[in-house]
């Protein structure tokens, strides 16, 4: 039992899919598993596990940022012993050829964030996909006809910045897009050693302003699903 998430060891998969919203994890649940149970509701923070094709798999909300990430996948490691964690979650656009819906696979999370300087007392860890995950993950968008986009993705401290144009910067290294949590995932992954990807849809596009519907982003996103659970 973690302190965050309230549930007996066995309630938990092996193979965790992480949305960053509770809601999602609940339509995710609800929308492609069997006999799913409800594990977890501290916080609100829903946590799930049903089968997919006969496979155990559980889903857990984990809040938005770096840091509430790191409790919920610190936890899901330490006290259920969860060996594979796929997060599956939105993103905005930083370029012009990255459209809304567009699912992105993260090879790699830049960050922003001061987690990692603090952990490697000041040096530059890079935060990279397990290669097997990511290797298998372009496999089944191809085998389903889902066009996917691969490449390094920045995790930001902030949401709202002072600096509208920011992202600019980060396009002009190929950064494809930005969210708030893959570095956390990848670096808590590797050091306990296991497997983690991030699977994200662009929710909104930082180039033209574009944006999709709250209810859009808790209950579609249907392809970046097929992927995770082609996963477990």
């Amino acid at each position: 039992m973690g302190i965050h998430i309230n549930a007996n060891s066995a309630d938990v998969a092996e193979t965790v899919l992480m949305p960053g919203d509770p809601l999602r994890a609940k339509w995710i649940a609800e929308t492609f598993l069997e006999d799913a149970k409800c594990y977890n509701s501290v916080r609100n923070m829903l946590g799930y596990t049903g089968t997919y094709k006969g496979i155990p798999v559980s889903v857990q909300g984990s809040g938005m940022g770096l840091p509430s990430f790191s409790i919920y996948a610190h936890e899901l490691i330490h006290d259920f012993g969860a060996k594979k964690l796929i997060r599956v979650g939105s993103a905005g656009a930083m370029r012009e050829d990255i459209k809304l819906r567009d699912v992105v696979i993260a090879m790699a999370a830049s960050t922003t964030s001061s987690l990692n300087r603090n952990r490697f007392d000041g040096g530059d860890f890079a935060p990279t996909a397990s290669f097997e995950l990511f290797k298998k993950a372009v496999q089944i968008a191809q085998e389903n006809n889902i066009d996917v986009k691969a490449g390094n993705v920045l995790s930001s401290d902030l949401f709202y910045t002072d600096q509208k144009d920011d992202y600019k910067k980060w396009a002009d290294y190929n950064v494809l897009c930005v969210e708030m949590e893959a570095a956390a995932l990848y670096t808590i992954a590797a050091k306990h050693n296991i497997d983690a990807l991030a699977i994200l849809t662009i929710s909104d596009s930082l180039v033209t302003g574009e944006v999709t519907s709250t209810e859009d982003r808790q209950q579609t996103f249907k392809q970046m699903i097929d992927i995770a659970l082609g996963l477990a």
